[in-house]
């Protein structure tokens, strides 16, 4: 099934900036899990990075998971 657009330039714009946050957000996680050797920081940064690239993803193709599913968000 392919991908239909359902989200305009607006949300794709907030979905990029949400991504770049949670991918920076990863970068400071996996320097701090490093730094101190802890394994819980090693898992936020994974979760972070996912999360960020997916959203990326949902920018670039102008789609929303939570829309597809039927549920409105508001932009």
């Amino acid at each position: 099934m392919a991908l239909v657009c359902n989200i305009d330039a607006r949300g794709a714009f907030a979905r990029r900036i949400w991504g770049t946050a949670n991918l920076l957000l990863a970068a400071l996680a996996a320097i701090l899990a490093w730094w101190l050797a802890t394994w819980w920081l090693w898992i936020i940064a994974a979760v972070c990075t996912v999360g960020g690239l997916f959203a990326l993803y949902e920018a670039r193709k102008k789609w929303c998971v939570v829309r597809a599913m039927g549920i409105k968000t508001p932009m």
